[in-house]
């Protein structure tokens, strides 16, 4: 099956791909779990539907890199593409479905992923790197293949090509499917949503906290207590004042003066917070991905690529550019901005600045002499010198593929995947994260050992335990500690190495996004009723009873969209919990007293019973005449979608 390539700009009945094998795509067999949908799902239950499978690793930064582009053509195409993610682990904790669970909601994935811990649909589908996409037609059969980032297009046309011949030949399936998503279980307690990194500053008694999954900065002083909340909580991307401004995904942090500087992930920026103006500015980035691995540029002209971590050293600021896999610096003199250590290679080579190779830089630190990197996916810590003539070395990790948790000296030790580090003392404090622990390293005799954690995942403070902690910062004695997982911020006192989980007072989570799409309702299945003598001077309780079809149930987490209308250009939208029955709604008095009719609009999900994950969206309407009367009684109204008829209670 060939690999996808660039289909004509104007599609025509001569290129519908006729010629191509039909070759059946193996089924989606040898996964030990399925997650963000009820259940396992087979290729046979989605004939009708084009499909694409994204084989991906939850560590891999190109992996991150497709997500927002299978967001796109999820939403374009959403009743007729349908997007599962193989997660074929690296590491061995993307092994976890706990982990990879995490990772689906850290990142928002709103498609079904079956963990392949044993690489046996990788195996299946013949794939040799990440990300690798495969299409698959609506008859069930390959159609093509590729690998790497920026395929957004290619995948587009060939989409609509499919969509195209199949709508032509009656094979295109576009009843609209739902999956029960990881985030419609999900119940926070905690202020934060996956912390990546922190600052803290006993100077100025302030703890800065990249609140990563919630968009926003949060800053407390060192013992908790909430002092300013920097950004809206929504994803996206705006200057301005503190209420207003929007980041995505932010990560590290520097603090100079009364200007914090963030890496903007997601946005591909470096952006300013004015602590005293209390506003948010961009100091660097055009919001592009860049690809350009060599020249030096503007700050405002130059594309970044997820930097991932900062770190200030006489006025320069170093950027661990993950995406390109490079070390940048942005001089604060010229305000230019470019490579400093790096070919953009990924891999583990020591060598002048220019032709050392790293693999996604994720965290640094400094000691004013040399600039100590985490460099992640060779689960390394490297050192690069801030003078230039000298010579990138390792201190420990030896390749992309050797990792693992072994304490001891040089050659010897073994990181999984550490993404943080903070200088104190002579000593480097790591955050090998994959391994649940914080480990210190003697960058001089390359000796390093754990300090907290079993290894085993978990938040409680005695013994201590960690779920992939992600950011380090040292100040007033203590080690403070991004516990990514585990949504909170930890402490470790340097002398004991006792730890607690520090308590934020008045830090609340951002509102809930107000839903922007209006609710859906293809296909309703339409009851019209009889005339309902109703009180104008009193509320309309409307009590629903959903039946669904024989061996199917309501999905229990997806959400019930409902729509109200009356003949006097009142209507409501909203959704309900699937959990309660039956589903109450309440017409204020203000709209039935002008009311001549009611329109009741209600889209649901029902899933089969122990059978495959998808869930399929029915739609149900119930038209009722109203006519007032003044002796009419309250009373409420029962909708039911397995009678012809309504029912009144008084």
């Amino acid at each position: 099956v060939a690999l996808l390539a660039a289909p004509p700009a104007k599609p025509d009945n001569k290129n519908d791909n006729n010629d191509r094998p039909r070759i059946p795509a193996p089924e989606l067999e040898g996964g030990v779990d399925w997650l963000n949908t009820a259940g396992p799902i087979r290729l046979r239950d989605l004939r009708g539907k084009v499909v694409l499978l994204d084989f991906w690793t939850y560590c891999c930064i190109n992996c991150i890199h497709v997500l927002p582009d299978l967001a796109k053509l999820e939403k374009k195409y959403a009743n007729q593409l349908v997007v599962i993610g193989v997660h074929s682990a690296k590491f061995d904790t993307e092994k976890d479905s706990k982990n990879i669970r995490e990772a689906i909601l850290r990142y928002h994935i709103e498609h079904p992923v079956v963990n392949d811990a044993n690489h046996k649909i990788w195996r299946a589908y013949r794939v040799r790197s990440w990300p690798t996409f495969w299409l698959i037609d609506p008859e069930g059969n390959l159609y093509g293949h590729g690998s790497g980032e920026g395929l957004l297009e290619v995948l587009d046309r060939h989409i609509a090509l499919l969509i195209k011949k199949h709508r032509a030949n009656g094979t295109l399936n576009e009843e609209p499917i739902r999956f029960d998503l990881a985030r419609f279980r999900l119940r926070k307690t905690s202020p934060l949503f996956f912390p990546g990194k922190l600052l803290a500053d006993a100077k100025t008694d302030r703890l800065f906290i990249a609140d990563s999954s919630h968009h926003r900065i949060v800053i407390t002083d060192l013992k908790g207590r909430k002092v300013a909340i920097v950004g809206s909580g929504e994803a996206g991307y705006k200057d301005g004042a503190y209420a207003e401004a929007r980041f995505n995904d932010p990560q590290g942090l520097a603090l100079r003066g009364h200007l914090l500087y963030v890496a903007d992930r997601k946005n591909h920026r470096i952006r300013t917070v004015d602590l005293q103006a209390k506003t948010v500015r961009t100091v660097a980035g055009t919001g592009e991905q860049g690809r350009d691995r060599r020249s030096l540029r503007d700050a405002a002209n130059a594309e970044l690529n997820s930097p991932w971590a900062l770190c200030w050293h006489d006025r320069h600021l170093y950027i661990a550019m993950a995406g390109l896999h490079q070390i940048w610096r942005l001089a604060l003199d010229s305000n230019q901005v470019g490579p400093y250590a790096g070919t953009g290679g990924e891999d583990l080579i020591d060598g002048t600045l220019g032709r050392s190779f790293f693999a996604q830089p994720s965290g640094l630190a400094t000691d004013g002499t040399w600039l100590y990197v985490a460099d992640s996916e060779v689960s390394a810590i490297r050192a690069v010198p801030l003078q230039p003539g000298g010579t990138v070395k390792t201190l420990v990790g030896e390749g992309l593929f050797e990792f693992g948790d072994v304490d001891g000296v040089g050659s010897k030790v073994r990181l999984q995947h550490a993404l943080g580090v903070a200088y104190h003392q002579g000593k480097l404090y790591i955050a090998d994260t994959y391994n649940n622990k914080i480990k210190i390293l003697d960058p001089k005799t390359r000796t390093c050992t754990t300090w907290l954690g079993d290894g085993t995942p978990g938040s409680s403070d005695d013994p201590p335990r960690f779920d992939e902690p992600a950011g380090l910062s040292i100040a007033a004695g203590k080690l403070f500690i991004a516990d990514t997982n585990n949504h909170r911020i930890r402490v470790a006192d340097l002398q004991t190495g006792q730890v607690r989980t520090l308590a934020l007072h008045g830090v609340a989570p951002p509102p809930p996004p107000q839903a922007s799409n209006e609710p859906v309702f293809p296909n309703p299945n339409v009851q019209r009723l009889k005339e309902a003598r109703v009180a104008a001077d009193s509320d309309l309780v409307l009590s629903i009873h959903l039946q669904p079809p024989a061996g199917f149930k309501i999905s229990p987490v997806a959400p019930i969209a409902y729509r109200i209308e009356t003949g006097a250009d009142w209507r409501r939208d909203g959704s309900l919990e699937a959990s309660k029955s039956p589903l109450t709604i309440k017409v204020p008095r203000s709209a039935v007293a002008r009311a001549n009719r009611l329109k009741v609009s209600i889209a649901y999900y029902v899933c089969q019973e122990g059978g495959e994950g998808l869930c399929r969206l029915k739609a149900h309407v119930w038209e009722l005449p109203l006519r007032r009367d003044p002796e009419a009684k309250p009373q409420t109204i029962q909708l039911r979608t397995s009678s012809a008829s309504a029912k009144k209670k008084n």
